[in-house]
């Protein structure tokens, strides 16, 4: 009779510290956004992402060192990590761009869109069969994307990116979900920096001089500024966004290896209010009524498609 009840108490255990991960890195890559919304008015992309990887690769390096891993670079599935890192650089690139020219908090609503795109992808790639009710909340959050999308009766392309950033982003989850038995946190990390490293620095010997600056886009500028040696007062973002994202990734990846992903999805939702706080405490930026509404819209839809997931797992 003992051997139940310690599977159970330690399945309990690891339940909880999987939440935990997910609330504590949904936190701290909300503070990775912050970080690059601030860095993205006088630096490229390629710069922010290849000083990020530096400093995220140099703190996963030293976690393992403090807690004994010992060679984390070591796998026996490179193909894995070179197609994890390439997805997850897509995903980054797509997110940032768009975050160049939106409010924090409207990019933040329209990445969560994730557990819809997983909805409609499990019926065209799955052939899955979806009842009404998740059916009714796809709709409900494709309309929340269609308000953000077109908040003021002009269409921003820049929300296609963050959409683009939320499908990619979905695929690597459920790449680690699938890697856990093999893959630590720390390993699947490291290689992903190291992929940020090789794409950055190809992109500014690409791009670095700024023959392709000059836009009037956000994004767009963003994506082709020439390299800017970086200013003391802007040394806190840089550091904040490599720690961040290194720190941040490595709870995500430990949350959704512990657990099932329809478990951990809903609490990555804990972003949303702080990504509101910094917009209005650091950029002055608030969502008005449309906002909001497509703000609710999209979340509201999200929870209730984990939910009836969750449900229908039961089942």
């Amino acid at each position: 009779m003992t051997s139940p009840m310690i599977s159970s108490e330690a399945l309990r255990r690891r339940t909880v510290l999987g939440i935990l991960c997910a609330i504590g890195g949904s936190a701290t890559l909300s503070l990775n956004d912050l970080c690059i919304k601030a860095l993205s008015g006088a630096y490229p992309l390629h710069e922010v992402i290849l000083v990020r990887a530096f400093v995220g690769l140099a703190f996963i390096l030293g976690f393992a060192w403090v807690t004994g891993q010992g060679a984390i670079w070591r796998t026996t599935r490179p193909g894995f990590h070179l197609g994890r890192a390439m997805i997850v650089m897509v995903s980054n690139a797509t997110y940032f761009l768009g975050l160049a020219a939106l409010p924090i908090a409207d990019a933040a609503a329209i990445g969560f869109i994730a557990p819809i795109l997983l909805t409609l992808l499990s019926v065209v790639v799955l052939g899955e069969r979806v009842g009404l009710h998740r059916w009714g909340a796809v709709l409900v959050g494709l309309a929340g994307v269609i308000i953000m999308l077109n908040p003021e009766g002009e269409f921003r392309w820049a929300a296609v990116l963050i959409l683009m950033s939320a499908f990619t982003y979905a695929t690597t989850q459920i790449m680690t979900r699938s890697a856990r038995a093999t893959e630590g946190a720390a390993t699947i990390n490291f290689h992903t920096q190291v992929g940020f490293i090789v794409t950055s620095v190809a992109m500014g010997a690409w791009a670095g001089d700024g023959h392709m600056a000059g836009s009037s886009d956000a994004s767009l500028e963003f994506l082709f500024r020439p390299w800017v040696w970086p200013a003391p007062g802007d040394l806190w973002a840089f550091a904040g966004t490599g720690i961040s994202v290194a720190a941040g990734g490595m709870l995500m990846a430990q949350a959704y290896r512990m657990n099932e992903a329809a478990l951990v999805a809903p609490f990555e939702y804990t972003s949303m209010p702080l990504a509101v706080i910094w917009g209005l405490l650091v950029f002055g930026t608030f969502p008005d009524a449309r906002g909001w509404l497509g703000i609710v819209l999209i979340v509201g839809a999200g929870l209730y498609t984990l939910w009836r997931e969750a449900v229908r797992r039961k089942r």
